[in-house]
């Protein structure tokens, strides 16, 4: 049987998925403090700073909403401050 494991499967340059969720996570403290200077950071931008994987992309967006921040929809593609 020819079964994905995704802690040993090879994503974009070779990175398995745990590898590409700490990369993430080492990156959201830098995003944070962008947000918090600049009030908000563009989904574009932080494709660019992921090097347009797109894997580390999502996940640097599931950890930005995980840690309460407004990582806004396909019409206002930025993320802020959630504002209550």
């Amino acid at each position: 049987m020819d079964t994905c494991d995704t802690r040993i499967r090879a994503y974009k340059n070779g990175k398995t998925f745990d590898q590409c969720k700490e990369l993430a996570k080492s990156m959201n403290p830098a995003f944070k403090d962008y947000i918090e200077k600049h009030d908000r950071l563009l989904w574009t931008e932080i494709l660019d700073q992921v090097d347009h994987d797109e894997l580390i992309y999502k996940l640097t967006l599931k950890f930005l909403r995980i840690d309460g921040y407004d990582i806004g929809n396909n019409k206002i593609p930025e993320v802020k401050k959630f504002i209550l």
